[in-house]
Protein backbone atom coordinates (compact mmCIF):
# COMPACT_ATOMS: atom_id res chain seq x y z
CA UNK A 1 0.00 0.00 0.00
CA UNK A 2 2.04 3.07 -1.15
CA UNK A 3 0.48 6.31 0.17
CA UNK A 4 0.84 8.34 -3.48
CA UNK A 5 0.67 6.52 -6.80
CA UNK A 6 1.78 8.59 -9.63
CA UNK A 7 1.19 8.22 -13.08
CA UNK A 8 3.41 10.38 -15.65
CA UNK A 9 7.15 10.86 -14.83
CA UNK A 10 8.09 13.86 -16.95
CA UNK A 11 7.66 17.46 -16.12
CA UNK A 12 4.80 17.37 -14.08
CA UNK A 13 5.78 13.78 -12.30
CA UNK A 14 8.63 13.30 -11.41
CA UNK A 15 9.14 16.56 -9.26
CA UNK A 16 5.74 16.03 -7.98
CA UNK A 17 7.24 12.43 -6.41
CA UNK A 18 10.57 14.13 -5.76
CA UNK A 19 8.73 16.70 -3.08
CA UNK A 20 6.36 14.04 -1.80
CA UNK A 21 8.77 11.79 -1.26
CA UNK A 22 11.09 14.39 0.51
CA UNK A 23 8.16 14.93 3.04
CA UNK A 24 8.38 11.26 4.33
CA UNK A 25 5.61 9.41 1.90
CA UNK A 26 5.77 6.37 0.43
CA UNK A 27 5.17 6.90 -3.76
CA UNK A 28 5.66 4.74 -6.68
CA UNK A 29 5.97 6.39 -10.08
CA UNK A 30 4.87 4.99 -12.84
CA UNK A 31 5.52 5.93 -16.48
CA UNK A 32 4.79 4.05 -20.05
CA UNK A 33 8.06 5.48 -20.90
CA UNK A 34 11.64 4.64 -20.30
CA UNK A 35 14.29 7.38 -19.32
CA UNK A 36 16.66 9.06 -21.40
CA UNK A 37 13.57 9.21 -23.87
CA UNK A 38 12.16 11.99 -25.89
CA UNK A 39 9.01 13.41 -26.37
CA UNK A 40 7.23 16.62 -28.23
CA UNK A 41 8.14 19.35 -26.24
CA UNK A 42 8.52 23.38 -26.79
CA UNK A 43 11.66 22.63 -24.57
CA UNK A 44 11.29 26.25 -22.95
CA UNK A 45 11.61 26.69 -19.48
CA UNK A 46 10.94 29.98 -18.34
CA UNK A 47 12.24 32.33 -15.72
CA UNK A 48 9.00 30.75 -13.56
CA UNK A 49 9.71 27.37 -14.17
CA UNK A 50 13.77 28.09 -13.14
CA UNK A 51 12.95 29.10 -10.15
CA UNK A 52 11.10 26.06 -8.70
CA UNK A 53 14.63 24.18 -10.30
CA UNK A 54 16.69 26.03 -8.44
CA UNK A 55 14.80 25.68 -5.30
CA UNK A 56 14.91 21.75 -5.67
CA UNK A 57 19.09 21.91 -6.25
CA UNK A 58 18.27 20.87 -10.18
CA UNK A 59 18.74 24.12 -12.21
CA UNK A 60 22.60 24.16 -11.78
CA UNK A 61 22.55 20.15 -13.04
CA UNK A 62 20.73 21.16 -16.26
CA UNK A 63 23.07 24.27 -16.75
CA UNK A 64 25.97 21.89 -16.37
CA UNK A 65 24.24 20.15 -19.41
CA UNK A 66 25.77 22.40 -21.99
CA UNK A 67 22.35 23.95 -21.59
CA UNK A 68 23.03 27.80 -22.35
CA UNK A 69 20.88 29.91 -20.40
CA UNK A 70 19.41 32.73 -22.57
CA UNK A 71 19.32 36.02 -21.02
CA UNK A 72 18.35 38.23 -24.01
CA UNK A 73 15.64 38.56 -26.68
CA UNK A 74 15.04 39.60 -30.00
CA UNK A 75 11.05 40.16 -30.34
CA UNK A 76 9.46 40.97 -33.82
CA UNK A 77 5.78 41.18 -35.04
CA UNK A 78 5.99 42.76 -38.00
CA UNK A 79 6.13 45.93 -38.33
CA UNK A 80 7.06 46.25 -34.85
CA UNK A 81 10.63 45.02 -33.65
CA UNK A 82 11.94 45.42 -29.89
CA UNK A 83 15.10 43.53 -27.94
CA UNK A 84 16.25 43.93 -24.59
CA UNK A 85 17.33 41.57 -21.62
CA UNK A 86 15.02 39.97 -19.35
CA UNK A 87 14.25 41.74 -15.61
CA UNK A 88 15.38 38.62 -13.10
CA UNK A 89 13.75 36.83 -10.42
CA UNK A 90 14.81 35.34 -7.57
CA UNK A 91 18.34 35.08 -8.97
CA UNK A 92 17.16 33.56 -12.55
CA UNK A 93 17.65 35.72 -14.90
CA UNK A 94 17.67 33.39 -18.29
CA UNK A 95 15.18 31.17 -20.24
CA UNK A 96 16.77 27.99 -20.69
CA UNK A 97 15.98 24.82 -23.67
CA UNK A 98 16.93 21.15 -22.20
CA UNK A 99 16.38 18.40 -24.81
CA UNK A 100 13.77 16.56 -23.13
CA UNK A 101 15.95 13.76 -23.13
CA UNK A 102 18.39 14.98 -20.54
CA UNK A 103 15.80 16.64 -18.44
CA UNK A 104 13.57 14.00 -17.87
CA UNK A 105 15.93 12.08 -16.99
CA UNK A 106 17.66 14.37 -14.60
CA UNK A 107 13.90 15.13 -13.17
CA UNK A 108 13.60 10.85 -12.80
CA UNK A 109 16.78 10.91 -11.57
CA UNK A 110 15.92 13.43 -8.52
CA UNK A 111 12.42 11.52 -8.06
CA UNK A 112 14.42 8.47 -7.35
CA UNK A 113 16.96 9.45 -5.03
CA UNK A 114 14.51 11.20 -3.16
CA UNK A 115 12.89 7.77 -2.04
CA UNK A 116 10.16 7.56 -4.73
CA UNK A 117 10.04 3.97 -6.13
CA UNK A 118 10.24 3.67 -10.03
CA UNK A 119 8.93 1.74 -12.60
CA UNK A 120 9.63 2.16 -15.93
CA UNK A 121 7.77 0.41 -19.32
CA UNK A 122 4.54 0.21 -17.01
CA UNK A 123 1.32 0.62 -18.90
CA UNK A 124 -1.37 2.05 -16.59
CA UNK A 125 -4.85 0.18 -17.62
CA UNK A 126 -7.24 1.71 -15.60
CA UNK A 127 -7.88 2.74 -12.62
CA UNK A 128 -9.17 1.09 -9.53
CA UNK A 129 -12.37 2.71 -7.49
CA UNK A 130 -14.33 1.94 -4.51
CA UNK A 131 -17.61 3.68 -4.84
CA UNK A 132 -16.58 7.02 -6.60
CA UNK A 133 -13.02 7.35 -4.81
CA UNK A 134 -9.94 6.34 -6.51
CA UNK A 135 -8.08 3.33 -4.80
CA UNK A 136 -4.96 2.22 -6.80
CA UNK A 137 -4.26 0.97 -10.48
CA UNK A 138 -4.34 -1.84 -12.72
CA UNK A 139 -1.33 -1.96 -14.92
CA UNK A 140 1.41 -4.11 -16.46
CA UNK A 141 4.85 -4.28 -17.76
CA UNK A 142 4.46 -3.49 -21.64
CA UNK A 143 5.44 -6.86 -23.55
CA UNK A 144 8.74 -7.37 -24.84
CA UNK A 145 10.43 -9.79 -26.97
CA UNK A 146 6.99 -11.58 -27.57
CA UNK A 147 6.78 -11.91 -23.80
CA UNK A 148 3.11 -10.75 -22.49
CA UNK A 149 3.60 -9.63 -18.64
CA UNK A 150 0.33 -10.06 -16.41
CA UNK A 151 -1.67 -7.28 -15.03
CA UNK A 152 -0.89 -5.90 -11.35
CA UNK A 153 -3.00 -4.11 -8.84
CA UNK A 154 -1.23 -1.38 -6.70
CA UNK A 155 -3.31 0.19 -4.24
CA UNK A 156 -2.81 3.84 -2.50
CA UNK A 157 -4.37 7.06 -0.68
CA UNK A 158 -4.16 9.31 -3.62
CA UNK A 159 -3.42 8.49 -7.27
CA UNK A 160 -1.77 11.59 -9.19
CA UNK A 161 -2.90 11.86 -13.07
CA UNK A 162 0.78 13.56 -14.33
CA UNK A 163 -0.24 12.05 -17.40
CA UNK A 164 -0.62 15.05 -20.38
CA UNK A 165 -3.47 16.12 -22.47
CA UNK A 166 -5.02 13.02 -22.89
CA UNK A 167 -4.69 12.24 -19.34
CA UNK A 168 -6.18 8.06 -18.03
CA UNK A 169 -6.79 9.49 -14.71
CA UNK A 170 -8.78 12.32 -16.25
CA UNK A 171 -10.75 10.69 -18.23
CA UNK A 172 -11.88 7.93 -16.21
CA UNK A 173 -12.83 10.30 -13.26
CA UNK A 174 -14.30 12.12 -15.89
CA UNK A 175 -12.82 15.53 -14.82
CA UNK A 176 -14.67 18.77 -16.35
CA UNK A 177 -13.28 20.60 -18.39
CA UNK A 178 -13.79 24.85 -18.77
CA UNK A 179 -12.55 27.91 -19.91
CA UNK A 180 -11.58 25.10 -23.31
CA UNK A 181 -10.78 26.34 -26.29
CA UNK A 182 -10.40 24.20 -30.33
CA UNK A 183 -6.94 23.77 -30.99
CA UNK A 184 -5.69 26.86 -32.76
CA UNK A 185 -2.57 25.92 -33.92
CA UNK A 186 -0.16 23.49 -35.13
CA UNK A 187 3.36 23.33 -34.83
CA UNK A 188 6.83 22.08 -35.91
CA UNK A 189 10.46 21.80 -34.86
CA UNK A 190 13.82 20.58 -35.82
CA UNK A 191 17.04 21.01 -34.41
CA UNK A 192 19.92 22.97 -36.20
CA UNK A 193 23.69 23.22 -36.15
CA UNK A 194 25.69 26.43 -36.56
CA UNK A 195 23.47 29.00 -36.38
CA UNK A 196 24.83 31.71 -34.44
CA UNK A 197 22.50 33.10 -31.94
CA UNK A 198 23.34 35.55 -29.40
CA UNK A 199 19.86 35.54 -28.51
CA UNK A 200 16.52 34.02 -28.35
CA UNK A 201 14.72 35.00 -31.04
CA UNK A 202 10.89 35.62 -31.90
CA UNK A 203 9.07 36.62 -35.41
CA UNK A 204 5.67 37.04 -36.09
CA UNK A 205 4.30 37.08 -39.40
CA UNK A 206 0.73 37.36 -40.70
CA UNK A 207 -0.14 33.24 -40.51
CA UNK A 208 3.15 32.30 -39.03
CA UNK A 209 5.55 32.15 -36.25
CA UNK A 210 9.04 31.00 -35.73
CA UNK A 211 11.01 30.47 -32.55
CA UNK A 212 14.95 30.42 -32.28
CA UNK A 213 16.84 29.41 -28.92
CA UNK A 214 20.07 27.49 -28.06
CA UNK A 215 19.27 24.21 -26.57
CA UNK A 216 22.31 21.52 -25.84
CA UNK A 217 25.13 20.12 -27.68
CA UNK A 218 25.83 23.51 -29.72
CA UNK A 219 22.19 23.11 -31.55
CA UNK A 220 19.83 25.43 -31.92
CA UNK A 221 15.44 24.31 -31.69
CA UNK A 222 13.51 26.28 -34.62
CA UNK A 223 10.11 26.26 -33.32
CA UNK A 224 7.26 27.20 -36.30
CA UNK A 225 3.65 27.36 -35.61
CA UNK A 226 0.39 27.95 -37.95
CA UNK A 227 -3.51 28.12 -38.04
CA UNK A 228 -4.41 25.08 -37.52
CA UNK A 229 -6.50 25.28 -40.79
CA UNK A 230 -2.99 25.13 -42.83
CA UNK A 231 -2.46 21.94 -41.19
CA UNK A 232 -3.36 19.24 -44.40
CA UNK A 233 -1.47 21.06 -46.54
CA UNK A 234 1.56 21.82 -44.13
CA UNK A 235 1.85 17.93 -42.93
CA UNK A 236 2.19 17.00 -47.27
CA UNK A 237 5.27 19.67 -47.49
CA UNK A 238 6.52 20.41 -43.80
CA UNK A 239 10.12 21.45 -45.41
CA UNK A 240 8.97 23.28 -47.77
CA UNK A 241 6.71 25.04 -45.50
CA UNK A 242 9.50 25.55 -43.31
CA UNK A 243 11.92 27.16 -46.11
CA UNK A 244 8.86 29.10 -47.33
CA UNK A 245 8.53 30.44 -43.15
CA UNK A 246 12.50 31.20 -43.40
CA UNK A 247 12.23 33.28 -46.17
CA UNK A 248 10.15 36.19 -44.58
CA UNK A 249 12.75 36.65 -41.93
CA UNK A 250 15.42 38.93 -43.26
CA UNK A 251 18.58 37.08 -43.60
CA UNK A 252 17.71 34.13 -42.05
CA UNK A 253 18.02 31.88 -45.03
CA UNK A 254 21.77 32.54 -45.24
CA UNK A 255 22.19 32.04 -41.88
CA UNK A 256 20.60 28.58 -42.18
CA UNK A 257 22.38 27.90 -45.20
CA UNK A 258 25.49 28.45 -43.29
CA UNK A 259 24.83 25.33 -40.99
CA UNK A 260 22.84 22.11 -40.97
CA UNK A 261 19.59 21.02 -40.34
CA UNK A 262 20.82 18.19 -37.70
CA UNK A 263 17.38 15.86 -37.14
CA UNK A 264 14.15 15.81 -38.63
CA UNK A 265 11.06 18.01 -38.26
CA UNK A 266 8.95 16.84 -35.23
CA UNK A 267 5.18 18.20 -35.05
CA UNK A 268 1.73 17.79 -34.06
CA UNK A 269 -1.51 19.50 -34.32
CA UNK A 270 -3.09 17.71 -31.28
CA UNK A 271 -2.91 21.18 -29.26
CA UNK A 272 -5.83 21.50 -27.48
CA UNK A 273 -6.59 24.16 -25.00
CA UNK A 274 -8.46 23.54 -21.52
CA UNK A 275 -8.64 23.74 -17.61
CA UNK A 276 -9.29 20.61 -15.89
CA UNK A 277 -11.30 20.38 -12.61
CA UNK A 278 -8.27 18.99 -11.08
CA UNK A 279 -9.04 16.98 -7.99
CA UNK A 280 -11.76 14.33 -6.83
CA UNK A 281 -12.13 11.61 -4.31
CA UNK A 282 -8.64 9.84 -4.28
CA UNK A 283 -7.33 11.83 -7.06
CA UNK A 284 -5.67 14.70 -8.35
CA UNK A 285 -4.46 15.90 -11.83
CA UNK A 286 -0.85 18.29 -12.41
CA UNK A 287 0.54 19.60 -15.31
CA UNK A 288 -1.15 19.10 -18.97
CA UNK A 289 -3.32 16.88 -17.39
CA UNK A 290 -4.70 19.64 -15.35
CA UNK A 291 -4.06 22.51 -17.62
CA UNK A 292 -3.25 22.43 -21.12
CA UNK A 293 -1.94 25.84 -23.24
CA UNK A 294 -1.26 26.29 -27.04
CA UNK A 295 2.72 26.05 -26.94
CA UNK A 296 3.20 29.18 -28.82
CA UNK A 297 4.28 30.40 -25.66
CA UNK A 298 6.29 27.81 -24.23
CA UNK A 299 4.33 27.92 -20.61
CA UNK A 300 3.96 24.51 -20.63
CA UNK A 301 7.19 23.11 -18.38
CA UNK A 302 6.68 26.12 -15.95
CA UNK A 303 3.22 25.59 -15.47
CA UNK A 304 4.14 21.97 -14.38
CA UNK A 305 6.90 22.43 -12.38
CA UNK A 306 4.72 25.21 -10.75
CA UNK A 307 1.71 22.48 -10.16
CA UNK A 308 4.12 20.22 -8.45
CA UNK A 309 5.30 22.18 -5.55
CA UNK A 310 2.14 23.93 -5.36
CA UNK A 311 0.03 20.01 -4.84
CA UNK A 312 2.80 18.69 -2.99
CA UNK A 313 2.94 21.38 -0.70
CA UNK A 314 -1.32 20.97 -0.39
CA UNK A 315 -1.49 17.04 -0.26
CA UNK A 316 1.31 17.38 2.54
CA UNK A 317 -1.56 19.72 4.18
CA UNK A 318 -4.15 16.93 3.63
CA UNK A 319 -2.26 14.07 4.85
CA UNK A 320 -0.83 15.86 8.06
CA UNK A 321 -4.42 16.91 9.42
CA UNK A 322 -3.19 20.69 8.93
CA UNK A 323 -5.96 20.94 6.12
CA UNK A 324 -9.39 19.60 5.04
CA UNK A 325 -9.49 17.81 1.58
CA UNK A 326 -11.69 19.99 0.14
CA UNK A 327 -9.85 23.49 1.82
CA UNK A 328 -6.24 22.35 0.50
CA UNK A 329 -7.94 21.36 -3.13
CA UNK A 330 -9.71 24.92 -3.37
CA UNK A 331 -6.95 26.45 -2.61
CA UNK A 332 -4.87 24.93 -5.19
CA UNK A 333 -7.03 25.50 -7.77
CA UNK A 334 -8.10 28.85 -7.15
CA UNK A 335 -4.26 29.69 -7.26
CA UNK A 336 -3.66 27.67 -10.21
CA UNK A 337 -6.34 29.50 -12.12
CA UNK A 338 -5.75 32.81 -10.56
CA UNK A 339 -2.00 32.93 -11.61
CA UNK A 340 -2.13 31.33 -14.84
CA UNK A 341 -5.27 32.81 -16.62
CA UNK A 342 -4.06 36.07 -17.89
CA UNK A 343 -1.39 34.40 -20.08
CA UNK A 344 -3.87 31.18 -20.88
CA UNK A 345 -5.69 34.26 -22.51
CA UNK A 346 -2.83 36.07 -23.97
CA UNK A 347 -1.66 32.57 -25.52
CA UNK A 348 -5.04 31.64 -27.17
CA UNK A 349 -4.89 35.62 -28.62
CA UNK A 350 -1.38 35.41 -30.13
CA UNK A 351 -2.29 31.51 -31.22
CA UNK A 352 -5.66 32.54 -33.01
CA UNK A 353 -3.31 34.45 -35.54
CA UNK A 354 -5.99 37.66 -35.24
CA UNK A 355 -4.49 40.93 -36.58
CA UNK A 356 -2.95 43.02 -34.06
CA UNK A 357 -6.03 45.17 -32.58
CA UNK A 358 -5.76 49.18 -32.74
CA UNK A 359 -5.31 49.08 -28.69
CA UNK A 360 -2.45 46.45 -29.06
CA UNK A 361 -0.36 48.17 -31.96
CA UNK A 362 -0.43 51.40 -29.88
CA UNK A 363 0.92 49.15 -26.96
CA UNK A 364 3.67 48.00 -29.16
CA UNK A 365 4.83 51.30 -30.65
CA UNK A 366 4.94 52.31 -27.39
CA UNK A 367 7.19 49.43 -26.37
CA UNK A 368 9.42 49.56 -29.07
CA UNK A 369 10.48 52.99 -28.38
CA UNK A 370 10.71 52.29 -24.87
CA UNK A 371 13.71 50.14 -24.15
CA UNK A 372 13.08 49.77 -20.35
CA UNK A 373 9.16 48.90 -20.76
CA UNK A 374 10.11 46.21 -23.35
CA UNK A 375 12.14 44.65 -20.77
CA UNK A 376 9.19 44.65 -18.21
CA UNK A 377 7.23 43.14 -21.32
CA UNK A 378 9.57 40.06 -21.86
CA UNK A 379 9.59 39.46 -18.47
CA UNK A 380 6.03 39.34 -18.79
CA UNK A 381 6.43 36.53 -21.24
CA UNK A 382 8.57 34.35 -19.08
CA UNK A 383 6.88 35.11 -15.72
CA UNK A 384 9.48 36.98 -14.24
CA UNK A 385 7.08 40.00 -14.09
CA UNK A 386 3.43 39.54 -13.68
CA UNK A 387 1.58 39.45 -17.44
CA UNK A 388 -1.53 40.55 -14.86
CA UNK A 389 0.64 43.34 -13.63
CA UNK A 390 2.35 44.51 -16.59
CA UNK A 391 -1.20 44.97 -18.23
CA UNK A 392 -2.85 46.67 -15.13
CA UNK A 393 -3.97 50.60 -15.42
CA UNK A 394 -0.94 52.20 -13.39
CA UNK A 395 1.44 50.17 -15.77
CA UNK A 396 -0.36 51.07 -19.16
CA UNK A 397 -0.35 54.51 -18.23
CA UNK A 398 3.37 54.58 -17.47
CA UNK A 399 4.21 52.92 -20.81
CA UNK A 400 1.44 55.11 -23.11
CA UNK A 401 1.05 58.31 -21.50
CA UNK A 402 -2.04 60.37 -21.34
CA UNK A 403 -2.95 60.58 -25.08
CA UNK A 404 -2.08 56.81 -25.35
CA UNK A 405 -4.63 56.04 -22.62
CA UNK A 406 -6.79 57.82 -24.51
CA UNK A 407 -6.65 55.74 -27.47
CA UNK A 408 -6.80 52.30 -25.38
CA UNK A 409 -9.81 50.60 -24.53
CA UNK A 410 -8.19 49.01 -21.28
CA UNK A 411 -10.90 46.18 -22.08
CA UNK A 412 -9.49 44.84 -24.80
CA UNK A 413 -5.63 44.55 -23.43
CA UNK A 414 -6.19 43.27 -20.20
CA UNK A 415 -6.99 39.19 -20.64
CA UNK A 416 -10.16 38.59 -18.41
Amino acid sequence: MYDIIVIGARAAGSPTAMLLAKKGYRVLLLDRATFPSDTLSTHQIQIRGSLPLKRWGLLEPVLATDCPPVSELLFDMEPFSMQGKYPPCGGVEAVICPRRTILDKILVDAAVKAGAELREDFLVEELLFEGERVTGVRGRMKSGGGESYPSVTEQARLVVGADGKHSLVARQVKAQQYHSKPALTCAYYTYWEGLQLERGELYGMSQSVAGFWLTNAGLAIIYTGYPIVEFQGIRRDIEGKFWQTMNLIPGMVERLRSGRQAERFYGTADLPTFYRRPYGHGWVLVGDAGLAMDPITGQGIGNAFQDAERMADALDKVFSGRESWETAMQRYTQARDWETLPMYEFTSQIASFAPPSIEQQVLFAALERKPEAASRFFGALTGSVSLREFLSLPSLYRILGIFGIGRVLFRKLIPS
